[in-house]
């Protein structure tokens, strides 16, 4: 399938459903990377199999997320090139 060449209002409607996106993703970032290791102290006094939960939230939780943020990103921007006829797939 061949590249479109978008209309001023498509190339701006696409900017808006991209830009939502990207912007979604950092706040996202933002929560597990500085939120959630900010609660991992009061998380600290449940334990779970001997280990503090803050411990699973900010060490392994926060690096679960960003895997699942990198794959929903591609995922949703991949639908997003489709609908607009821009996609890199033939």
């Amino acid at each position: 399938m061949a590249q479109q060449v978008l209309t001023p209002e498509r190339r701006e409607a696409y900017w808006q459903r991209t830009s939502t996106l990207m912007w979604t993703i950092l706040a996202l970032w933002f929560l597990f990377s500085f939120v959630i290791p900010l609660l991992a102290v009061p998380l600290n006094s449940i334990v779970i199999m001997g280990f503090p939960l803050g411990f699973y939230m900010a060490a392994q939780g926060s690096l679960i997320a960003f895997v699942v943020l990198c794959f929903w990103n591609a995922s949703a921007q991949n639908k997003i090139d489709q609908e607009f006829g821009v996609s890199e797939e033939d």
